[in-house]
């Protein structure tokens, strides 16, 4: 679908106060690193994070989420005036109820709001854009609430306890690594029929997905009594992941008849350095509109694309007037790619 009728009316987000360098990671697991012989400073040098932060174990998705829907509000947004509330994150509160449902009471909302989950790994919150933005183009809503709470600490503490006391060898820590990468953060933005705002707003395009299942063993996630696991093939899913990319970028091209140098902005999920600078390569995207937040907050998720769009927002808002491509992917796999126009 091409949009035409749909505005971002505002973005907000939340982040934990407790911060987490790769040096502190790599000292909690010092007993692994002694017993493997492995140098202190691989985990920064291999992924360009150098602190992601986290939330205590115990606070929940919804709670994370119900911060930056509230920062959010506090815009102006009417509580009483949202149609939808959709919670697109990885980590929830639990099977049923819906998170959404946690998120619309601390949060305030009215009894008109509908509400649900959606989850697809790190790609739920453009999956969350592209499903309210169709709903508000044919006219069903006025106005949609997507939020997203990611909190990586019970992961990243799992996993920490596992390589210390685990029998493991240089190899057989591979499939772990990616779990030292996560962060923790929350986003929401508030979508609209452009009517109900000012021409200044960011307004969504077109988009183009991809997706190619036969890899979706390559990152799988779990949980295992009361602890999350996780384990990866970072390379393989790298590969795997470019080659999606690729076929998705250039649906992307042709459905707005661009070239590759067209955006002036490009977000992409946050996983690292090595991961951004093999997309920038093989989509042939000029490094320097790549705007990333991985280096101070790691890879959290679904979290990850529309904070980091948010950030770059902030920091200068020019970059609200920007022809901006959002490119998304998520374990699984599928490539889901949307443009933002001034």
């Amino acid at each position: 679908m091409n949009f035409s009728r749909v505005a971002i009316e505002g973005m907000a987000y939340s982040l934990p106060s407790d911060i987490f360098t790769s040096t502190e990671i790599e000292e909690k697991l010092s007993p692994l690193y002694s017993r493997l012989k492995l140098s202190s400073g691989r985990l920064e040098l291999m992924t360009g994070i150098n602190e992601r932060r986290l939330w205590p174990s115990n606070f929940r998705p919804s709670q994370a989420s119900a911060e930056a829907g509230m920062n959010l509000l506090k815009t102006g947004i009417d509580p009483q005036q949202v149609d939808l509330l959709i919670h697109c994150a990885v980590c929830r509160d639990r099977l049923e109820p819906a998170t959404a449902s946690y998120v619309h009471r601390l949060m305030g909302l009215g009894g008109n709001t509908q509400i649900l989950d959606i989850s697809n790994a790190c790609l739920g919150f453009l999956n969350a854009v592209i499903l309210a933005g169709s709903m508000i183009e044919t006219g069903q809503i006025r106005r949609a609430i997507l939020v997203a709470g990611e909190n990586g600490a019970p992961l990243v503490e799992k996993t920490i306890q596992l390589l210390n006391e685990g029998q493991h060898d240089r190899k057989s820590i591979k499939p772990f690594f990616a779990n030292l990468t996560i962060g923790a953060g929350a986003v929401a933005w508030s979508m609209v029929d452009r009517d109900l705002v000012s021409d200044e707003r960011p307004v969504l395009g077109s988009w183009a997905s991809e997706t190619d299942t036969s890899h979706n063993e390559l990152c799988e996630g779990d949980t295992s009594g009361d602890d999350l696991v996780m384990q990866t093939d970072s390379e393989e899913l790298l590969h795997a992941g470019i080659s999606v990319a690729e076929k998705a970028w250039r649906k992307f091209l042709k459905v707005h008849k661009w070239e590759s140098d067209a955006p002036e902005l490009i977000i992409t999920h946050q996983v690292g350095k090595a991961h951004t600078r093999a997309v920038m390569d093989a989509l042939s995207i000029n490094p320097s509109i790549n705007f990333s937040s991985f280096e101070n907050l790691g890879n959290c998720g679904s979290v990850s694309l529309p904070i980091t769009y948010t950030l770059a927002c902030e920091k200068d808002p020019a970059n609200l007037k920007s022809k901006t491509a959002l490119l998304g992917i998520g374990s699984g796999l599928s490539s889901l790619m949307l443009s933002i126009n001034p």
